[in-house]
């Protein structure tokens, strides 16, 4: 079984800009979306799909399954997603040894910028790159799924939520 352990960070400041290694651009929706479980589908730079499972709640810590499917079974699944599609750029950045990944939401949640972090274990406290801010690890509000389920009523969302 994998575990996903992460941590997540609202972003100060512009300054992973300059030290970005790579980018991709994702597509992704849920299929199945509960309070301590999820199905998602992700369709990255329109040519490679996975589908994951995760279980447990936000936090830290949980457990992730990932597998390849075809593109085509992927597209499919996307329009049966229920709630919103996600599409973000996600920007990798090296930072104290560690990579982090900076997503830049567009759509319903443009103006949302946000930093995480994977690590090893649970015990490991990387160094905090200057340009990530307040740290929002299990704040379900900044999980992509949470995302996926709620619109803004009217106007676009003010970003961060506080």
């Amino acid at each position: 079984m994998a575990k996903e352990i992460e941590r997540k960070f609202l972003i100060r400041n512009d300054g992973w800009q300059a030290h970005v290694s790579k980018v991709s651009r994702f597509c992704q929706g849920y299929i199945l979306s509960e309070d301590d479980r999820s199905v998602r589908i992700r369709i990255k730079d329109q040519c490679q799909a996975t589908l994951t499972i995760k279980i447990g709640q936000a936090g830290l810590s949980r457990d992730e399954f990932e597998y390849d499917v075809p593109l085509a079974d992927a597209l499919e699944l996307i329009g049966k997603a229920r709630g919103a599609v996600i599409e973000k750029t996600r920007y990798n950045v090296e930072y104290g040894g560690y990579l982090w990944e900076v997503d830049v939401f567009e759509g319903d949640h443009a103006g949302l910028i946000v930093a995480e972090v994977e690590l090893e274990n649970d015990r490991e406290d990387p160094p905090l790159p200057p340009w990530v801010g307040r740290e929002v690890t299990g704040d379900k509000r900044y999980s992509n799924q949470w995302l996926a389920h709620s619109r803004p009523q009217t106007e676009k969302r003010k970003w961060p939520i506080v």
